[in-house]
């Protein structure tokens, strides 16, 4: 190690200290930088506000709500006229359709699902029951032929009976089939005032957030003239930095 030699105009190898954190840097870790990342009041306020008045566009109604009760109405009123398997299939034929464009119309108008999905439930039921007047045209069809044979072999007293019985289920099939229609009828009423109560519950919300909007505002004026920084008091001193 004696033998070493340094020359004379090498320069020692210059040592620094690790650099401070950058202003940046500690500024991260501030309370005063945590509080501005943390939402204020008043932005708070202003997302609430937002918020209420993207729900009250949800909640209006639509300007020309389609009348999905007549669909049922139709179909039931084909079904009583009916009088044989072809004008009961044609019936039934429609109201499958309707179903097939009301469960489209559910998709897209989704503000007046309750009335369409009753409207659905109420041609299912026309369906099914133009399946049971094919069966019981079948039976009258049956016992017309009865009391015909009978009256050509001249068993008047059965064919009188026979032709009594097939009176009687004519005349029930018609009444039910009334009652069908007036089912309907019914039912498109209850719906139009549940449609007619839904609007109007729509409407006191929209007047209610219209209500609400002017004190939300006040209120952000007023958080904002609070929270606003108070001059700072120097004592009529002013350092002047070099």
């Amino acid at each position: 190690m004696s033998d070493m030699k340094i020359p004379s105009g090498a320069a020692w190898p210059a040592y620094s200290r690790p650099a401070p954190a950058s202003a940046d840097r500690q500024q991260e870790w501030t309370p005063d930088t945590r509080k501005e990342q943390a939402p204020s009041l008043a932005e708070m306020i202003r997302q609430a506000r937002e918020k209420a008045q993207e729900h009250a566009e949800r909640l209006k109604a639509p300007k020309n709500p389609a009348r999905y009760g007549d669909a049922p109405m139709q179909a039931y009123a084909r079904l009583r006229r009916a009088r044989n398997r072809a004008e009961v299939g044609a019936a039934t034929g429609y109201a499958r359709r309707q179903i097939a464009q009301l469960k489209t119309a559910l998709r897209q108008d989704p503000e007046n699902a309750e009335r369409i999905r009753a409207a659905i439930g109420q041609l299912q039921k026309a369906v099914a029951r133009g399946s049971k007047k094919n069966r019981e045209l079948d039976r009258e069809r049956l016992l017309d032929a009865k009391r015909s044979r009978a009256q050509k072999e001249k068993k008047l007293r059965r064919a009188q009976c026979l032709k009594q019985e097939l009176q009687s289920r004519r005349v029930m099939r018609v009444v039910r089939e009334s009652g069908y229609l007036r089912e309907a009828e019914a039912e498109n009423r209850m719906q139009s005032q549940l449609a007619a109560t839904r609007m109007e519950l729509r409407a006191q919300a929209q007047s209610l957030a219209g209500a609400l909007e002017p004190q939300i505002g006040a209120a952000v004026q007023q958080y904002t003239a609070q929270s606003a920084p108070a001059p700072a008091d120097t004592g009529g001193k002013v350092d002047i930095i070099a």
